[in-house]
């Protein structure tokens, strides 16, 4: 039977503590269970972590070059390293170790996490083959894309620039639809890859591979639907009002009536985060600001300091080279390295406070006391929630000042700031829901119309109104469909984290009654709660165990109500 985690059996505070203590040697007449787990941990790192580590170099490469010869590369690091995992020998001496008893909680955990690593790579070479390939011919395809407006290829920053700043419709609408433009240059291969995916899944015994991916990553595919609709509950009328403010202060910026507004007024591709409608600029601020220089000062203060991942990283645009952002951990040695674009605004500051928060919980503050196959985050979700947890900070005149950014009128960015906050939460949360079950709906029927789930799926959670006419795959214009599919529900149970980890270091360290307005500086107190009851554990608790270790209770929604409330 599979081992019983469950802090009823071990105890939460003690399945953590034996994360940091030598394993007791195992005094028995016959070989154990755990005595079985031990060699196979040591043989799978023996054999894995190489493949692990080339693949992580080849993936960074071809993201910082965009070269064909750096993809050909990472593709067959990919099928290296899926090859060894889908090892059927291998998987069927973990199956057996994994269905019996074993006493070592930390064992139990790390064969946990491997087998459902390993299950999901269960699947005929050729097939995995494919997928990785057409994955990477996908993620190329964005890499080198660029926005094409009357001959005038625009990077991503310059997109997001007219649609924040234009005030013209007919640029505005130009602009956003040669951004998803994209979509139709990838849209066969993603439809070949979604197929594929589902075989891949059904070969497994998952109805698709939405449900496989939820279960292989520790969550039950109801129980989040669930969540998600309690969340269009919460959010939904608050999200109506907060939308009627911000439809009325666009309408008015361009001149128009508020049911001429379109997709293309909102200033962000998706409307996944907030306009700004309201009379502070919150960019102006950072113009002449040094955004990696008050990331370095910002983590140094709460004592998790972040120089040599900066050193390490690549921060600025180029030809051929992502144009988006991520944080990779490269060996789980400590070799951490961020990916970024950085212009001279909020957004740049708050995806840097993300991305950095990434690079912090890794392998640069795990201790290397936790198992290799351990020595990461206790999730995904857990991972993004930290990262938003310090990105919330950009729109803080108060933090700001601190960092030492003058701001003319901080009352004013300080009301903006709060109120942005709010409609991002909110904003999100809505973005969100049309992410899950539009991937709910494509691996569930990927032959039905997508273009119409899409848009139907945005007016119905994001109240938005869709271009007349327009039937492009507009879906396929979203890259985490493609890299990271099935993923984006994460990032809204990672707010939901965030929000309940910050409410209980206001309580905690801060002595704060009002969490929505806290905020850290030089604060060593903030840094250690963090890596001590966040960071430090690693994978040895899951990610709802590790919630109620660090808060005190299960994740749940209350502090992300609290955080959009009207106080």
């Amino acid at each position: 039977m599979r081992p019983n985690l469950s802090p009823r059996r071990v105890g939460i505070s003690a399945l953590f503590l034996m994360a940091f203590s030598l394993h007791a040697s195992l005094v028995t007449a016959a070989d154990t269970n755990d005595d079985r787990a031990q060699r196979f941990i040591a043989a799978y790192e023996r054999d894995i972590r190489p493949l692990d580590t080339t693949l992580a170099l080849a993936w960074w490469k071809a993201n910082t070059s965009g070269d064909d010869a750096d993809f050909a590369a990472k593709v067959e690091a990919e099928n290296r390293y899926n090859a060894a995992l889908s090892d059927k020998e291998r998987f069927a001496e973990l199956k057996a170790i994994h269905d019996g008893e074993i006493d070592d909680p930390i064992l139990a955990r790390q064969i946990e996490v491997i087998y459902l690593l390993m299950l999901g790579k269960q699947v005929d070479a050729t097939l995995l083959q494919k997928m990785s390939a057409k994955a990477n011919d996908i993620e190329k395809a964005f890499n080198v894309y660029r926005a094409n407006v009357a001959a005038e290829e625009l990077t991503d920053s310059q997109v997001r620039k007219v649609l924040s700043e234009s005030k013209d419709s007919a640029r505005r609408q130009a602009v956003w639809e040669a951004s998803k433009g994209v979509g139709s240059a990838v849209e066969m291969d993603l439809k070949e890859l979604v197929l594929l995916r589902n075989d891949a899944a059904r070969q497994l015994g998952f109805k698709n591979y939405h449900a496989m991916q939820l279960e292989l990553n520790e969550q039950d595919p109801a129980e989040v639907l669930q969540l998600f609709d309690e969340l269009d509950a919460l959010t939904r009328q608050p999200f109506a009002d907060a939308k009627a403010d911000i439809d009325a202060r666009l309408a008015d910026s361009y001149g128009i009536e508020v049911d001429e507004l379109r997709p293309w007024h909102y200033h962000d591709p998706f409307f996944q985060q907030a306009p700004s409608v309201y009379e502070t600029n919150l960019d102006e601020v950072y113009e002449s600001a040094d955004i990696l220089d008050i990331c370095r000062k910002f983590y140094a203060g709460i004592n998790l300091p972040i120089e040599d991942v900066i050193e390490r990283s690549d921060l600025y645009e180029r030809a051929g080279k992502s144009p988006h952002a991520f944080c990779t951990d490269i060996d789980r040695e400590g070799d951490v390295r961020v990916l970024a674009n950085i212009v001279p605004n909020e957004y740049w500051m708050g995806t840097m406070l993300h991305e950095l928060g990434h690079s912090v919980y890794s392998s640069k503050f795990i201790p290397d006391s936790v198992p290799y196959s351990l020595r990461t985050a206790s999730h995904i979700l857990t991972t993004e929630g930290v990262a938003m947890m310090f990105q919330r900070f950009s729109k803080n005149a108060d933090w700001l000042q601190e960092m030492g950014v003058q701001v003319a009128d901080p009352q004013a960015f300080n009301k903006a700031g709060a109120t942005m906050r709010r409609n991002e939460l909110l904003i999100f949360s809505r973005w969100c829901q049309v992410m899950l079950r539009f991937e709910m709906g494509l691996y569930n029927d990927p032959g039905q119309d997508l273009n119409k789930l899409w848009w139907d799926l945005v007016e119905r959670y994001q109240m938005l109104t869709r271009p007349e006419g327009r039937n492009a795959p507009d879906y396929a214009s979203k890259i985490h469909v493609v890299s990271a599919p099935c993923y984006y529900h994460n990032y809204m149970m990672g707010e939901m984290f965030a929000c309940q980890v910050h409410h209980t270091i206001a309580r905690q360290i801060l002595k704060s009654d009002n969490p929505s307005k806290a905020y850290y500086t030089a604060s060593e107190q903030v840094g250690a709660f963090v890596k001590d009851k966040v960071i430090a554990p690693g994978q040895t608790l899951s990610w709802n165990d590790l919630t109620q270790y660090a808060t005190g209770e299960t994740l749940n929604a209350k502090a992300f109500a609290a955080d959009f409330s009207d106080r």
